[in-house]
Parts: structure tokens; C-alpha cells; sequence
């Protein structure tokens, strides 16, 4: 194990230098990735050298998710001790479904959802759980508020059609979730929005008040705290109010922004969020820790053992369920997920995740007041997100950031918003700075340049 140790920070050193000399990885096209790769597993092993230029190469060809040119998806970036977190977790090898197994590690993950319970301004009493993913944190949400609607469903299943209520820009995951859970994807109401992306509450009213009158079951609401593309906040004081009248389960999906909790100067974009039922929040995302650590939480904790909780005789052998975290959780086997996120928040405090989550805010500022200032570009986002939506010269989005892709300049994607596609650049990695903002923006007017030039003359 040692010299696997010894293999592994061998392995990092080679992974910080690639990344300083190749921030952007050439990518491999799938019809050569077995030839240009040995991915191959045979009878046989092979020695730690010829194992260590395997992996070399994948060091190499892997893209860079924590390189100051990667913008493409809703993390990025490396925070030292909450990687640490992430690799104590590895090595212990605790699974968190009992006390007798996992020890101080539960009072870890309790801790952790204790204090996020109090940030979302929810009761002492609230409790949550720790999920593999912001959708199955949705999933769990939805769940809850099924069996809160109706508590003999989860023995009897369903035997009328039950309606939920999400914004046409809201995560897919909540349509997804509908048929795994046998509610049906045609049972989910897509509620307009406004030129933001945030939710209209006068027509989810009206597309609720319809159902009733069909005789139809309402029953939960999905308001989002940064939807995907546009990085837009739903009202939730007002929606709170509709789900209040109609006896309606809200979540608040907050995995990609929900760390706003965390922020004196951005949690009034959560406004209301102690009227919620239930809300999730990723991590990984705006707090920076590795892959996965997605929350839950709830102000119904009776609610969560109800709809989780199962009796096995061979795994409760020691505690109280407080302890036995496998009640309130959708697996049975589960990594350690809220180590990563404890040595984090123990090593800066709350005041240091609020400086983690205002920086992004400052770097999506920064990139917003460059491109309101060339006008070659076209800014599509707004104040408050750290979702930086344009286009520059009319070239279409998909074009310019595939092109950037394949070339090894930068890695930033593409999104689409009432018909008008944009490149989306995400400044969610707290470790940029000014001049890497500026850097992206001369990265990608160079290779535009250039790229234009060439098509040109061929």
C-alpha cells in the first residue's frame, strides 16, 4: 500500500504539470480512443512501470476539470482540503448506512445537515441526508411529498394520477424522476417563465387550479434556486404562499446555486426559503468540494424515515435510528460523502465558503462588464448569475465552442434559452481570478482570428 501511495503522488505531480503546460486536454475521438489508449484488461497483470505509463496517458488525455480554462459545466476548480476530505474518505472506507460501521464519520454527515438546515432556516428539529446527485435529491423530494400527499402509497402504490409543478427551465431530472417513481412524465406540469427563466406564479396557479378542477391530485412543487442555463431563482416566497393555499410539497432544487445560503450579499436570491418543505443543494458546485456531495434536507424529519426507513435485521444491530443513517437514505451502501465538505468548512468556516461562493458572483461580474464593453459580443445573462451567457460575432454557438473544444483552447459549452442558443460560460470555480477571466476572452478572440483566417483561405 505503500508504494501505491508513493504511486499515486507521483501520479498527482504529473497530473499539476500537465495541467499547467496543457490546461485544455487534446481530446481522443471515440473511433480511436482503444488504439490510442491501452484499455484493455487481460489474463494477466502487468508491472507497476508499465502500469504507471498507462496511466500517464490518461492523465494526459483526460480533460482538466480543475484548470483555469475550463468553464463547461456547473463545477470546476480543486480546493486542497476538501480533496483532502475526499481522500481520508477512500482510505477509511466507512459505509454510512449504521453507527457500528461508520462511527464518529455519522456525527460528521450530521453535523454537516445540521448546519445547513440552519442556513435554510429551517426548525431544529429538520433532518436530511447526504444523495448521489442533485436528481436523486429531487428524487427523494418527490418522493416525500407523494407519501406525504398520500402516506399508503408506498405499500399499495398508486391508484389515481397525481400532478407535480415545475419551470419549463427547470433541471430534467424532475420529469426523469416522475416516471421512476410511477407518477408518469405526462403528470408533470411545465409552468412558463419569464425572460430570466424564473418561474410565472400566476400561471402555475392557473395550471393547478385546472387539475383541481379536473379532479385531478396536485401535489408537489419544484422551484429552482439557479436553473441550468441561465443561472435564474425562482420566487419562493410567492410560490410558498400558492403551495401553502393548496396543501402542495415545495422543493427547492438548489444544487447548482443553492450555496447563496452560505452568502450574506447573495441569500436574498433564496428569499422565503424557511417556507419550503424540503432543499437540495450540490457541493460540489458553488462550494468547490470533489465529486459527488449532493444535500437534502427537510423540515419533516418523521416525513424522511417514513418514505426511506426499512427493517433489516442484519444491518441495525447497534443504536438508535438517529444513528443509523441507512433509515433516512435512499441506499443502502453509501461512500462517505460529507467528509470532503466537513474538512472544508472546518478549515475556512462559514465565513470562508461565504468568500468561495461571492467569488464566483465577482468573476461572472468581471466577465459580464467585458463583454458589455466589446461590442463585437452579444450578452444574453444578467446581474446576480454566475451563468455568463453571449455570443461573439454571430458565429453560432455550437460551432464556436466545439471548435474551441477540438483545438484544445478552451472548454466551455453551449446552451439554448426560448429558442437562442448562446456559448455559457460558468465562472463557478472560486480559485479564478480577474485575469483569468480576461485570459478566456483573449484565448477565444485569438483563436476566432485565427480560426475565421483559416476557413477563409481553404
Amino acid at each position: 500500500m505503500q508504494n501505491d501511495i508513493a504511486l499515486f503522488s507521483e501520479l498527482c505531480d504529473e497530473l499539476f504539470k500537465v495541467e499547467t503546460n496543457q490546461p485544455v486536454a487534446k481530446p481522443v475521438p471515440t473511433s480511436e480512443l482503444y488504439s490510442q489508449i491501452d484499455l484493455s484488461l487481460q489474463s494477466e497483470g502487468i508491472i507497476d512501470n508499465q502500469l504507471k505509463v498507462i496511466l500517464k496517458d490518461l492523465i494526459k488525455s483526460t480533460p482538466k476539470t480543475a484548470s483555469k480554462s475550463f468553464f463547461n459545466q456547473l463545477f470546476g476548480g480543486r480546493i486542497g482540503k476538501a480533496t483532502l476530505g475526499d481522500l481520508l474518505a477512500v482510505m477509511f472506507n466507512n459505509s454510512m448506512y449504521t453507527y457500528k460501521v461508520a462511527g464518529p464519520q455519522v456525527g460528521i454527515e450530521k453535523q454537516v445537515l445540521k448546519n445547513i438546515c440552519a442556513l435554510a432556516g429551517y426548525a431544529d428539529n429538520s433532518d436530511g441526508t447526504l444523495a448521489p446527485g442533485g436528481s436523486m435529491s429531487n428524487m427523494m423530494a418527490l418522493i416525500m411529498a407523494r407519501d406525504h400527499k398520500n402516506e399508503y402509497i408506498r405499500a399499495e402504490g398508486l391508484s389515481k394520477p397525481m400532478t407535480l409543478y415545475t419551470s419549463a427551465a427547470s433541471h430534467y431530472s424532475i420529469s426523469k424522476n416522475a416516471a421512476l417513481t410511477g407518477i408518469g412524465k405526462n403528470q408533470v406540469r411545465l409552468v412558463n417563465t419569464n425572460s430570466k427563466g424564473e418561474m410565472l406564479v400566476e400561471h402555475l396557479q392557473e395550471l393547478i387550479q385546472k387539475d383541481i378542477d379536473n379532479g385531478l391530485t396536485p401535489f408537489f412543487v419544484n422551484a429552482t434556486a439557479g436553473t441550468t442555463v441561465l443561472g435564474a431563482f425562482d420566487d419562493i416566497e410567492a410560490i410558498s404562499k400558492i403551495c401553502k393555499s393548496h396543501n402542495l410539497w415545495l422543493h427547492v432544487d438548489g444544487a447548482y446555486c443553492g450555496g447563496v445560503i452560505f452568502s450574506n450579499s447573495y441569500q436574498h436570491l433564496v428569499r422565503g426559503l424557511e417556507h419550503s418543505d424540503s432543499f437540495s443543494v450540490n457541493a460540489h458546485k458553488m462550494l468547490g468540494t470533489p465529486l459527488s456531495c449532493s444535500v437534502i434536507v427537510t423540515q419533516h424529519k418523521d416525513q424522511l424515515h417514513h418514505s426511506f426507513s426499512n427493517e433489516a435485521d442484519y444491518l441495525y444491530q447497534t443504536d438508535g435510528d438517529d444513528y443509523n443513517l441507512g433509515k433516512t437514505s435512499l441506499q443502502c451502501g453509501r461512500r462517505n460523502d460529507a467528509l470532503k465538505i466537513w474538512t472544508l468548512w472546518k478549515s475556512v468556516g462559514t465565513k470562508g465558503l461565504e468568500k468561495i461562493v461571492d467569488k464566483q458572483f465577482e468573476m461572472a461580474d468581471i466577465a459580464r462588464d467585458y463583454i458589455r464593453n466589446h461590442q463585437d459580443y452579444t450578452l444574453y445573462s444578467f446581474d446576480d448569475s454566475i451563468s455568463v451567457c453571449f455570443n461573439y460575432k454571430g458565429i453560432p454557438a455550437n460551432e464556436l465552442c466545439t471548435a474551441l473544444y477540438k483545438n484544445s483552447e478552451l472548454m466551455v459549452g453551449f446552451g439554448t434559452f426560448k429558442n437562442q442558443e448562446f456559448v455559457r460560460m460558468v465562472t463557478i470555480n472560486s480559485l479564478l481570478a480577474k485575469k483569468d477571466i480576461i485570459n478566456f476572452f483573449d484565448t477565444l478572440e485569438t483563436f476566432v482570428s485565427n480560426y475565421l483566417l483559416k476557413i477563409s483561405t481553404t
